[in-house]
């Protein structure tokens, strides 16, 4: 039976190192961006949703509270049948997924008075700690560029990795 040399196993343990060294930021940047998804998409969905109806009806849709109203700890779950039927999810023709479907994050919409402008918003504890993330759109109608609606350009975000 033959056993490997001390170089053997150096160069064994180097390549293995080096392959790690490779694999694991990759994987750590793939599953960072993984949970980022929901909100992002979630709330672009939503800011188009919101120019789309400002431009058929001249306002913004009215607001809408914290959708499921506590975001799911640490897990992803699915909605109760009807938690998406109000008036301004439809009007948007929001959700965060298909019925059935998990999500990790709840999400509200909120209008000005008179419906110029909006703020929208996704919140998430993604590993039940209590610490939200928090992810925020907000649009208007522009004054003087024809009066137009829009979503203004950036995102906040706070507590991100939470």
């Amino acid at each position: 039976m033959r056993r490997f040399t001390p170089v053997e196993l150096a160069i064994g343990v180097a390549i293995l190192g080096s392959l790690l060294a490779v694999a694991v930021p990759a994987f750590s940047r793939d599953l960072h961006s993984s949970r980022l998804v929901e909100p992002i998409e979630g709330l672009g969905r939503i800011g188009t949703a919101a120019v789309t109806y400002a431009e058929a009806n001249q306002r913004f849709p009215d607001g809408a509270p914290l959708t499921p109203a506590v975001p799911p700890r640490g897990i992803k779950e699915a909605d109760q049948p009807g938690t998406w039927d109000g008036p301004t999810w439809k009007d948007l023709a929001f959700r965060p997924s298909p019925e059935g479907v998990p999500h990790a994050y709840s999400f509200s919409f909120e209008s000005t008075a008179g419906g110029a402008a909006f703020v929208a918003q996704s919140r998430g504890d993604l590993d039940g700690d209590g610490v939200l993330s928090l992810f925020e759109i907000r649009g208007a109608v522009r004054r003087g560029e024809g009066d137009k609606p829009a979503v203004a350009p950036g995102m906040y975000i706070e507590a991100e990795l939470e």
